[in-house]
């Protein structure tokens, strides 16, 4: 095997690859209880002679394939599912048999396609055209955090996973690009996120004498107006930046004026400075509260920080991507304001993160309870997962 047909090998892969992608999705399961995945995983490894480690990150499965003399460069994988119930309008060959849990955002895809790309690593290993070492990374929990604020890039960084590593890797699947379209951009790609929790305090009334209470839902929904009117005030137009209120939780009966309101939220930017003003001006708005005889406590958790591609190495993939699928299919990739933990990968060495359009005949939307893509990208991805690492072996060579 050379690295001239890498495409039409993993098109071979084909089935192969669509056959683990529909048993993964048939088997969702959530952060850090990827127990089933990375068995699954760790078996297709072993089967490649490969000597997979377990455990590391908590559930994630790291396994090196040594070549010639050169860098290390790592590829990663998430491997969790979403708490979403899969709509039983979806195709029943593999529709989710978790109730409440589904692979809403393509992470079955992403697995399937580095297990693809393994079994390419290997063969440019055994025909001695592999000039450096890769590791896989199939990383647990990018979705959500644990106890300790930590994702499934965090404790697999905390276990060593990125030792010795030069540079890392990693894809998307996009369920709303244009299929067999491969996207990729230096700098700022995607955006940083963190929770909002915002806690409202009235004083409870009857309805019928709102004059003798502090009505929290009141307060909270000027505190949600207010939220709004300051972001588009307190950043430069030309900045991107947004603040969502998801989930108002508040009251406890229809005739009784509540006394406390707990709102959920993110808010989400590319710049620091950007994050700053949003917020304070999440915590001004929710101020007022206090001139009403009411008060609000705002915390922010710790959420993922925007995902940055190093420059010349995102050119560097963006050319090799390039010369595998056609110029014509790999495109400057939009940023866009979903947090990636793939970041925190990206900060400790230089990092490429890009998209692979994967949409069906009727898009579908990533978190929804009909989300899937086309499998015809699968061999794509692994491809494209192994010319990316082979430029940034070359890369970090010369």
């Amino acid at each position: 095997m050379t690295p001239t047909d890498l495409l039409q090998r993993a098109r071979a892969l084909a089935p192969a690859l669509v056959a683990l992608r529909r048993d993964l999705h048939r088997h969702p399961e959530l952060g850090f209880q990827e127990t089933r995945t990375a068995g699954v995983v760790a078996e297709r490894l072993r089967a490649l002679g490969l000597e997979p480690r377990t455990g590391v990150g908590r559930t994630g499965v790291v396994a090196d394939i040594v070549g010639g003399p050169g860098p290390v460069v790592a590829v990663r994988a998430d491997m969790d599912a979403l708490p979403i119930q899969e709509s039983p309008d979806t195709d029943e060959a593999y529709r989710s048999t978790v109730p409440g849990v589904m692979h809403a955002c393509g992470h079955d895809a992403h697995t399937s396609g580095l297990v693809g790309a393994a079994e390419l690593f290997v063969g440019l290993r055994d025909a001695g055209a592999l000039p450096g070492t890769v590791r896989l990374l199939f990383q647990p929990c990018e979705e959500t955090v644990d106890d300790e604020g930590k994702s499934g890039a965090t404790r697999m960084l905390d276990d060593g996973a990125l030792e010795g590593v030069d540079a890392v890797t990693g894809l998307h699947v996009g369920g709303n690009l244009p299929s067999g379209f491969a996207f990729v951009a230096p700098g700022a790609v995607m955006g940083g996120g963190e929770e909002i929790v915002v806690e409202v305090r009235g004083r409870a009334s009857h309805a019928a004498l709102p004059h003798e209470g502090i009505d929290a839902v009141v307060l909270a929904a000027q505190g949600v107006l207010a939220a709004q009117t300051a972001v588009s005030r307190r950043i430069p137009p030309t900045s991107a930046g947004v603040v969502t209120f998801g989930r108002i939780e508040g009251g406890t009966a229809a005739n009784v004026l509540a006394d406390r309101v707990r709102l959920h939220g993110t808010l989400r930017y590319f710049d620091e400075g950007v994050r700053d003003a949003l917020r304070a001006a999440v915590r001004g708005a929710f101020e007022g509260a206090a001139a009403h005889g009411g008060s609000a406590e705002v915390t922010f958790l710790p959420g993922y920080p925007p995902v940055v591609n190093d420059e010349a190495a995102a050119a560097a993939v963006g050319r090799a991507l390039a010369q595998e699928l056609g110029p014509d299919r790999v495109l400057p990739m939009p940023p866009v304001l979903l947090a990636e933990d793939f970041a925190f990968l990206a900060r400790r060495v230089p990092g490429v993160f890009f998209w692979l359009g994967a949409a069906l005949p009727e898009p579908r939307q990533h978190h929804h309870p009909r989300f899937d893509v086309d499998e015809s990208v699968l061999p794509l991805g692994a491809a494209a997962l192994t010319r990316a690492a082979l430029s940034l072996l070359d890369h970090f060579a010369a």
